[in-house]
């Protein structure tokens, strides 16, 4: 049986140039959502645990979705389309753009594997035409709306793993049914690269660039490569 052909794809720093859950926080403290001298270096020190691989992140989606949590539906929207407006349109870079759609016109199924949380990322799935998604997802309460919660496993470090064997099953597939190419800058990835048959070192940290090199990944630069 002929493999089915898989690209995931993680999304900061690897089709994006930016961090969206970051570039979410700030900006929910730009339109006066959150107290600015408390909220930045929060979001900053969240930040950091990110990418030093430390970060607990049931306390950072706690954090991270409190302000939207005390918005409506109907004010989250048309904050998200804002964002989506003045954020992320203007870093949809053509670089990226090429790279998924090189996936697409081969014929091989997209896929988003995001740690960050569903909320902040399916519109910007949606921009890159990318109909799958595995994100955190988020636990909503009994009026439908989000709780500042994670529902079941997160899609991060292991969890990836994780939700995307859950993903596999739900499509009546396995690893040994697929061909998987796997694009991440983080070494917060690096259990999802080591099962993937094509993992690809892109826009890598220093770490993961060190390990790439190490062990004969391909390595590549959609945008200016880091130290």
């Amino acid at each position: 049986m002929t493999p089915v052909r898989l690209a995931l794809f993680d999304l900061d720093h690897t089709l994006l140039p930016i961090d969206s859950d970051h570039a979410w926080g700030v900006f929910t403290q730009d339109i006066g959502w959150c107290d600015p001298s408390q909220f930045k270096a929060r979001n900053d020190d969240f930040f950091a645990q990110y990418q030093a691989g430390t970060l607990d992140v049931h306390e950072y989606v706690r954090f991270a979705t409190e302000a939207l949590c005390r918005r409506s539906p109907e004010e989250a929207a048309q904050a998200h389309a804002r964002f989506m407006r003045e954020v992320i349109t203007p870093v949809l870079l053509p670089a990226a753009r090429a790279l998924v759609e090189q996936h697409r016109a081969a014929g091989d199924r997209l896929l988003i594997i995001t740690a960050t949380n569903e909320f902040v990322t399916r519109p910007i799935a949606d921009a890159l035409g990318i109909e799958e998604l595995i994100a955190v997802r988020l636990a909503r309460g009994a009026d439908g709306w989000i709780t500042g919660e994670i529902d079941g496993v997160p899609s991060m470090r292991e969890g990836k793993v994780h939700r995307f064997e859950e993903w596999l099953a739900a499509n009546g597939l396995d690893w040994s049914r697929v061909d998987t190419t796997f694009y991440s800058d983080s070494m917060n990835d690096l259990p999802l690269l080591e099962r993937v048959r094509h993992p690809v070192a892109t826009n890598p940290d220093a770490r993961l660039r060190r390990i790439a090199r190490e062990r004969g990944w391909r390595i590549l630069d959609l945008f200016e490569p880091n130290p």
